[in-house]
């Protein structure tokens, strides 16, 4: 009689079902962290976008980014709103126009931000990288915004020695000496002047246009000035404009204007003739 032999099942060795489990853990720990992590980053960054993410202007206009924040939760949240931004910088934010530093949002609300960036008066040109977040008690939301500086358009409008106060005569062409400088890190272009006279008073300018003024150069600018005859004694104010396609200033020029010495001596003959001829009427008609 034949007996049937026991079925002999054969058993790893726990150490080596252990290293196998480990090198497992391994191999596909780090994928599967990184899938996770990934996600994370895909899901903040479709919470918290900016349409365009870098602007070029000149260091003195403002950069200003359209953002969109959303809260994914079904929760109301608050959301602190800040930047980290070279020194000397200054990033505020907008919703609906009105500055703001914080936004209470209600689940699954979005929210358009503007993001308004001005730069320091002394910053160089160049490409500024800025951090932005909006911070809440269960996540922390970020984006990046660059702005390319490429310098500055600054005039500063003076005189020769930097007195901006004069004295004409009445009836009396005057000429004005201006200077007209480019203080900015770009070339001006197209540059005219104008001039904000009392009544009746009449400017012209001589050159009329400045086609190029680089930086740190500077033009000189003769302002001829036509005060009307018989114009009152005292003081006035004059302003003067010189503006190009990128940039304006002005200065604020106080004319003194004066009688003319023929003026004078009419007016006192006018009174001594006056005089006289009261002086005869007595005599003659005194008497009587």
């Amino acid at each position: 009689m034949f007996t049937k032999s026991p079925s002999i099942r054969l058993r790893k060795p726990l150490g080596t079902r252990f290293s196998y489990l480990l090198c497992l853990a391994f191999f596909t720990g780090p994928t599967l962290l990184n899938a996770q992590k990934t996600t994370s980053a895909t899901g903040a960054n479709d919470n918290f976008t900016v349409r365009l993410m870098n602007i070029e202007a000149p260091a003195n206009e403002t950069f200003r980014y359209s953002a969109t924040l959303k809260n994914p939760g079904t929760t109301a949240l608050i959301y602190e709103l800040s930047a980290d931004a070279p020194a000397g910088w200054i990033v505020s934010f907008r919703a609906q126009g009105t500055l703001v530093t914080s936004l209470n949002m209600s689940g699954a609300k979005s929210e358009e931000l503007s993001v308004e960036v001005n730069t320091s008066p002394n910053v160089k040109p160049g490409k500024y990288t800025i951090p932005i977040r909006a911070v809440s008690l269960h996540d922390t939301l970020s984006l990046e915004v660059e702005a390319v500086v490429k310098g500055s358009y600054n005039i500063m409008l003076t005189t020769p020695t930097g007195r901006l106060s004069d004295e004409v005569t009445s009836g009396v062409h005057h000429d004005i000496h201006l200077t007209v400088k480019n203080t900015g890190t770009l070339p001006l272009k197209q540059l005219e002047l104008s001039a904000q006279l009392p009544p009746q008073w009449e400017c012209t300018f001589e050159p009329a246009k400045i086609q190029q003024l680089d930086p740190d150069a500077s033009q000189e600018v003769i302002a001829k000035i036509n005060v009307p005859d018989k114009t009152i004694a005292g003081d006035y104010v004059a302003t003067f404009t010189a503006r190009s396609q990128e940039n304006n200033t002005q200065a604020i020029f106080r004319i003194t204007v004066k009688t003319s010495l023929l003026a004078g001596w009419i007016g006192i003959l006018v009174i001594l003739a006056a005089i006289g001829i009261v002086w005869y009427l007595i005599r003659k008609y005194g008497r009587r």
